[in-house]
């Protein structure tokens, strides 16, 4: 493939993901209280004014109920998002490990087939979350995107908050 065909696949690739990420920001999914959660947990990003509140309900390791509230910029919403149709019905090892994966992509430590290859019962929605690897660009929108699945880390573990400063 020569550099000019590279650049356009490259043109639409960022045109689809900023499709995706502006469709789950303006329509998010999941933007409810879980009922009879399990766990909840707050999430603080003060550099750019996202607060995020995940609640899910977590029956034997697996998370039946995962939804989201709060404000926050297109991209910490559109996280949230996807996070929650991505990990309804699947369990608490592979949401640890898709987290891991979206923070990879994110930070740009990891490609799409890294992240695939780390939840392989997953590969769908990290063909979806990747459009959350284009903030690698832009350090600061890496804790945007990064902070709803903190949150749900948070609350797995039972510690009722999280922050994007460290």
């Amino acid at each position: 493939m020569n550099a000019l065909a590279q650049e356009k696949d490259n043109d639409d690739l960022r045109s689809l993901y900023q499709e995706i990420i502006l469709d789950h920001g303006k329509s998010p999914r999941n933007m409810r209280v879980v009922e009879h959660a399990t766990c909840t947990a707050k999430g603080n990003n003060p550099m750019c004014g996202d607060k995020v509140t995940v609640s899910a309900r977590v029956k034997n390791g697996v998370i039946e109920d995962l939804a989201f509230e709060g404000k926050g910029c297109a991209i910490s919403i559109a996280s949230a998002s996807m996070m929650s149709q991505a990990l309804k019905g699947r369990t608490t090892d592979a949401a640890r490990r898709l987290m891991a994966a979206v923070q990879g992509l994110c930070t740009g430590k990891a490609d799409v087939a890294q992240a695939k290859a780390a939840v392989p019962e997953l590969t769908e929605a990290v063909d979806e979350l990747a459009a959350l690897s284009g903030v690698r660009q832009f350090p600061t929108r890496v804790k945007c995107a990064t902070l709803p699945w903190q949150a749900l880390v948070s609350c797995l573990d039972g510690a009722g908050t999280a922050t994007t400063e460290k």
